[in-house]
């Protein structure tokens, strides 16, 4: 039976990506800082006659991210299918003094991505299959500061390790959703009404998409036709463009937020 590790399992995409896998038949290692919840979510799957591994994790942690690891390249239990999704939204300034919260996104978003893949990269490459998918984001497409940067980066680091295992029969796809609607833009600040309606999508058929791309070896999946279709505008447009729009959205969302 396939078995897949989720990162951020227990809530918004990763939350989506388990459902859809279980429904496929597929066994679940979830990864997450809630013990609480991460047992209430395999208690789930296991009465679906799935089997569910828990694996509390802080992936600000790099002793947890090793153990994390560790798993990916156990060879008695192998993983097929590791979600690169753990993430938070970045709200601090550039310019701000205190650069803690650029750290953890650091941590979280781009070296955990990193080592994370590359263990399970190192692990499928020898089994000669595999699929790795980094949940990326459109924003890294435009310049909302640290959170724009840091998805351009798992855009860009999926691409090369695609690159880098091609022709071994692993596959690595980066996810580029726009605004979904979970608790990561809830925490964000960013409510339902603040953006157009027809910008928001659904996780559940956001995943379903990812998964049709995944396997038709997309290396970058954007679901949905409008956001295909704003990213084709994105790419093709004048920079200057791009970041005059990333300035009025940031301006919008910072205006949603309570005091």
């Amino acid at each position: 039976m396939a078995t897949a590790l989720v990162t951020g399992a227990t809530s918004g995409i990763g939350a989506a990506f388990v459902r859809a896998l279980a429904r496929r038949g597929w066994d679940l290692v979830l990864v997450a800082r809630d013990v609480e919840r991460l047992e209430r979510d395999a208690a789930a799957l296991r009465a679906q006659g799935r089997r569910a591994e828990v694996l509390r994790a802080d992936l600000s942690d790099r002793a947890d991210v090793d153990r994390v690891a560790a798993r990916l390249e156990d060879a008695s239990a192998p993983v097929d299918l590791l979600v690169n999704n753990a993430g938070f939204s970045v709200r601090e300034p550039l310019t701000g003094v205190d650069v803690a919260q650029h750290d953890r996104a650091f941590e979280v978003m781009v070296r955990a991505v990193l080592v994370l893949s590359g263990a399970a990269g190192r692990a499928m490459r020898q089994r000669g299959r595999g699929r790795i998918v980094n949940v990326s984001s459109t924003a890294g497409r435009m310049t909302m500061g640290g959170y724009s940067a840091i998805k351009a980066w798992v855009t860009v680091f999926s691409e090369g390790l695609a690159n880098e295992l091609a022709g071994t029969g692993v596959r690595v796809m980066a996810l580029e959703p726009g605004w979904v609607r979970t608790e990561f833009h809830e925490r964000a600040g960013i409510s339902a009404s603040s953006m157009p309606a027809a910008l928001w999508l659904d996780a559940d058929d956001l995943v379903e998409a990812a998964l049709r791309d995944l396997s038709r070896g997309r290396v970058v999946s954007t679901p949905s036709l409008t956001y295909k279709a704003l990213m084709l505008a994105v790419r093709h447009g004048p920079r200057g463009g791009v970041r005059r729009i990333s300035r009025a959205l940031s301006s919008r969302r910072s205006s949603s937020l309570a005091e």
